[in-house]
């Protein structure tokens, strides 16, 4: 095994996502996030379809869509408590990298498979980032999932969602380990 590919699996077994609110400044320029995008789109991606795309938020549209997440939950009568849960993913947050699910209507490729490779962008741009050495989370929340929000903040189409929001920033501070899944829980091995 080539001592690279050990290094990649290390990284893959210890990497640990960094709370949004421990990222800080700096962020990736345009120029450091290219790569990272880059590398998120070289995921399974079946029919080769690109059923997904990404929306970089900058810190100036962070606080515009935080007004709306904010409005949004007094339309919905939402507590404060889910309010400011909604919104300090924006008010906090100084970069983060929205991954939309596009689905393509291709009867050959079915729309969860696409669903799936949304996914998997997510991950592939959270490690990406990590492996850079940036801070990542990746995270959601009621905004990325009320239609409403995402159409007028986003600007979405009626056929996409949000896969996830990928925060990408300067680590704060070390998060602290959490527990890990128990394998011997999890894995069934079919020998015939």
């Amino acid at each position: 095994m080539a001592n690279h590919e050990v290094t990649a699996t290390e990284f893959l077994q210890t990497r640990r996502s960094v709370p949004a609110k421990m990222l800080g400044l700096p962020v990736p320029d345009r120029d450091a996030l290219l790569p990272l995008l880059t590398a998120a789109a070289r995921t399974p991606d079946h029919g080769k379809l690109e059923p997904w795309r990404f929306l970089v938020l900058e810190r100036g549209a962070m606080g515009r869509l935080a007004s709306l997440v904010r409005a949004r939950a007094v339309e919905l009568g939402y507590d404060a408590e889910r309010t400011a849960k909604g919104a300090g993913q924006f008010e906090t947050g100084n970069l983060a990298v929205v991954v939309i699910s596009s689905p393509k209507s291709v009867e050959k490729i079915p729309q969860i498979e696409q669903i799936y490779s949304a996914g998997a962008v997510c991950l592939s741009l959270l490690n990406a980032a990590l492996a850079a050495g940036w801070g990542a989370n990746w995270l959601t929340g009621w905004p990325a999932h009320d239609r409403d929000f995402i159409t007028a903040g986003l600007g979405l189409a009626p056929s996409e969602s949000v896969a996830g929001i990928i925060h990408i920033g300067t680590r704060a501070q070390t998060p602290p380990e959490r527990p890990r899944p128990d394998l011997a829980a999890l894995v069934t091995w079919v020998q015939e």
